[in-house]
């Protein structure tokens, strides 16, 4: 075996690179749970690649057989039920994570330099994993996927001059049809997973390459011995590989749990309208997208003014657009002296919480009707979102903050 080994890496660099990203990469020692989101999120793109695999042998990307295929995995292909319901299950699920590895880099300051870039990155595949969802909603071709599609693409037709013809080459047609289908199948299984597996090895390389942050926000390279290891640091194999493995254990209880006993959690994660064929003549009473998308949907809505002669719509279409590229300036707006939120004063800890709480809020009022005691929620909620970045520069250069300490906790 050793001998085996040799020869490999003789041409392949194969023992240089599992001590660079794993034996010898150097982790802070005091990591806490909050860090086994990373290589959970790796864990479900496994998850649903492989899966995504085996449903596409068995899927006929045709308007006309493509609800009857779902529903052939779902019957007569031998455990085809099971992969369906991994596949479904993992894509809420990839998000849940996504989103708590996302509030943990808010709460540290994982965003803060030198790791801006990789900020920028793992934000890009934020915006890649929304592309293959949305891609991937449309495929078993039910009523609220047509239809959901219809909205969403719509929206581009908002936009002056450059929406019209943009939403029509989305769809390939004038609405949405077999052309679209076709489409969104290629973008779903081929392109979109290739660049997300080349965004996530970018990733892993620029993380490795300036260091994991901690609890403490503080860089554990200032301080080495001899040798030039960390003095606070511990090898990421055997030490965290083991805490992983673990954190996967208990994931996939949760993950089983669902999987088998409530793969639709009530209409979250599969829609009840999506039981039916898609049918371009009954619309569902009320559409909205899975729960991942609705509170930017629910941002979008909020929007009922029109203001400077640019109709209400479009509003909606540039704050549900800004919502999210306000994410990409997150470490130039952030003035802190100190990144963890250990050491930050009240002021970022209440903007923080009261961003987190509405953008739950957000998400429950995207799947509720756009009236009344909703609609005025959701304008408040929308307003809150946005003073978080916003008033970020202030409350962030004006904060009473903790010294840090000079070697992690």
């Amino acid at each position: 075996m050793q001998k085996l080994i040799a020869w490999i890496d003789a041409r392949i660099p194969l023992i240089e690179v599992w001590d660079e990203h794993l034996a010898k990469y150097y982790a802070p020692k005091n990591f806490n749970f909050w860090y086994y989101f990373g290589s959970l999120a790796i864990l479900v793109l496994v998850i649903q690649i492989l899966t995504g695999i085996f449903l596409t042998m068995h899927y006929k990307p045709d308007s006309k057989l493509a609800f009857a295929s779902v529903e052939y995995i779902m019957r007569d292909v031998p455990w085809g039920w099971l992969i369906r319901y991994m596949h479904a299950t993992g894509a809420s699920l990839f998000f849940v994570v996504i989103y708590l590895h996302m509030f943990r880099a808010l709460l540290y300051g994982s965003h803060r330099p030198p790791r801006e870039l990789l900020w920028l990155i793992g934000m890009v595949i934020y915006v890649a994993l929304m592309a293959e969802a949305f891609t991937g909603y449309l495929l078993p071709w039910g009523n609220m996927s047509f239809w959901g599609a219809q909205v969403i693409v719509s929206l581009f037709d908002a936009v002056p001059w450059v929406g019209p013809p943009v939403a029509e080459w989305i769809r390939g047609d004038f609405v949405i049809s077999d052309a679209t289908l076709n489409r969104f199948f290629s973008f779903h299984v081929i392109a979109v997973p290739l660049a997300l597996v080349g965004l996530v090895y970018l990733h892993i390389v620029a993380l490795h390459k300036v260091g994991s942050n901690n609890p403490d926000g503080i860089e554990i390279k200032r301080h080495k011995d001899k040798n030039g290891v960390p003095l606070d640091g511990i090898p990421f194999h055997p030490y965290y590989s083991v805490k992983d493995m673990v954190a996967v254990a208990l994931f996939m209880m949760v993950f089983a749990a669902i999987m088998f006993f409530a793969p639709e959690m009530g209409g979250w994660f599969l829609e009840h309208d999506n039981f039916v064929p898609a049918n371009p003549l009954q619309t569902p009473p009320e559409i909205k997208p899975l729960w991942y998308f609705t509170p930017y949907y629910s941002i979008l809505r909020a929007n009922t003014v029109n203001f400077f002669y640019i109709p209400a719509k479009l509003w909606g279409v540039f704050f549900m657009g800004l919502s999210l590229a306000m994410f990409f300036f997150l470490p130039w707006l952030d003035r802190s002296p100190v990144k963890s939120i250990r050491y930050r004063g009240w002021m970022y800890k209440t903007a923080l919480t009261i961003f987190a709480i509405s953008f739950v809020i957000l998400g429950y009022l995207g799947t509720r009707p756009p009236a009344g005691i909703y609609k005025a929620l959701a304008q408040i909620c929308t307003i809150l979102y946005f003073a978080f970045f916003f008033l970020m520069p202030w409350y962030t250069k004006y904060d009473k903050t903790k010294p840090e300490p000079d070697r992690v906790t």
